[in-house]
């Protein structure tokens, strides 16, 4: 079934560029994205050198009326539940981050897609220089992010640059993360802190890439087959009639239902920005994988959802569907990258693709502007600008993101394969 689908994608791509592609086409914003990445990536992995961490965002202070206002709340109840205040010296400087963050895997990941598309021998070196930082990663069994860490860098470098080390790597860490399936819920356990019985975020989605990847590697089928079963789990419980989904859904011992919340939207019912864009490519990888209609319906569904619920004029969503709109709500354009990111790949499966292909080029041509990506030296070095990563609680508000840059990465090398155009042949 996947050799099918990957028939149908090579079809439907030459139709794009047949019909989507002329002389007369300006790709003069791809060039600029790509420019500015290879500055911007080689410019933070020579100043981080010898640290023997990675980029993630910078570090920023927030207002707490802000926050309540953002969240609709009177009261001040709620706290900075995950980090202190950053201290006057750090702020608007660069945040690094441990081999074990769950971020860790998209700087490296960013420099393959990098080095991918420009063929640039030093955004290579780099890149295997800080995948391999990433080698004691294989026996961490702390985290449920590992598809990120793992397959975003060890995964391209595979792609890209294989050797006889990289498949250990990423069996190792494919095999701790079905150790956190449970067989009686159907599920991966998501995080080991909280209140809840068993916390599965609609992030996890994206984890069961590395477990497809490392299927298909082994001729193994049970890393797919227990990725399908979190993904049929997921299905039943995280969305809503409308296909928009909780953040975190916890389950009980027997898999019934505890409770349905939210950790990082607005509130317990919103429809937090970046969990959809999760939602809808983690159901366009399992139909990738699998040929199986239903995921693809699933996709189809959220994707339109999300074209319907997004207002904004450059189609960068707010950093939840939800919140109240004023001069100052921060967007998400990690959400956006992400998003454009499935719909691209998306659009080579379903009949009517171009309607989602030339969405996804709507926010890629925003995410290219000058209101989103970065003057080459500033952004303390990453690529675009204006993402949210968890206002409840006062982290990284209208901050760059390394996540937002890997997914807008991702993008671009979809969106050239798509329209059929090389980096060379860019003026």
């Amino acid at each position: 079934m996947r050799k099918k689908i990957a028939l149908l994608a090579s079809v439907v791509a030459v139709a794009f560029s047949s019909c989507n592609t002329n002389n007369n086409d300006d790709y003069s914003w791809v060039k600029k994205g790509i420019d500015v990445a290879t500055h911007q990536l080689l410019l933070t992995a020579n100043e981080i050198d010898g640290t023997e961490k990675l980029p993630r965002s910078i570090w920023i202070g927030y207002d707490m009326d802000f926050l309540k206002q953002q969240l609709e709340r009177c009261e001040s109840t709620f706290v900075d539940s995950l980090r202190a205040y950053p201290s006057a010296d750090r702020l608007g400087k660069r945040r690094l981050c441990s081999v074990y963050d769950w971020t860790s895997g998209f700087f490296p990941g960013s420099l393959w897609y990098t080095y991918e598309l420009t063929n640039n021998k030093a955004v290579k070196d780099q890149a295997i220089k800080y995948t391999n930082l990433l080698n004691p990663v294989r026996h961490y069994t702390g985290t449920h992010d590992l598809g990120f860490m793992i397959n975003c860098s060890y995964g391209n470098a595979l792609r890209l640059a294989p050797n006889d080390t990289i498949p250990a790597v990423m069996i190792e860490t494919a095999n701790n993360l079905c150790g956190r399936f449970d067989d009686s819920i159907d599920a991966i356990r998501s995080w080991d802190f909280g209140t809840w019985n068993f916390p599965v975020i609609i992030d996890n989605m994206m984890n069961l890439d590395l477990l497809f990847t490392v299927s298909k590697m082994t001729g193994n089928p049970k890393y797919t087959d227990l990725s399908l079963r979190h993904a049929d789990k997921t299905i039943d419980h995280h969305f809503r009639p409308d296909f928009t989904c909780w953040h975190v859904v916890s389950y009980n011992a027997d898999g019934t239902v505890e409770r349905k919340q939210t950790h990082q939207g607005k509130n317990d019912d919103s429809s937090w920005s970046r969990g959809q864009a999760w939602a809808v490519y983690g159901y366009v990888s399992c139909y990738r994988e699998t040929g199986e209609k239903k995921y693809l319906d699933f996709a189809t569904n959220i994707a339109d959802m999300i074209m319907a619920k997004v207002q904004t004029e450059d189609a960068i969503p707010y950093w939840d569907y939800d919140a109240p709109v004023g001069p100052e709500t921060p967007r998400d354009a990690s959400a956006a990258s992400i998003t454009a990111s499935a719909l691209i790949e998306m659009s080579t499966m379903v009949p009517n693709g171009e309607k989602y292909f030339n969405y996804a080029e709507k926010i890629l041509k925003s995410l290219s502007s000058d209101a989103y990506l970065a003057t080459p030296g500033e952004n303390e070095g990453y690529i675009l600008m204006h993402s949210t990563g968890s206002l409840p609680n006062g982290s990284e508000i209208d901050v760059p993101l390394n996540y937002a840059d890997y997914y807008y990465m991702e993008s671009l090398k979809r969106y050239m394969d798509l329209k059929g155009i090389s980096y060379n042949e860019l003026s």
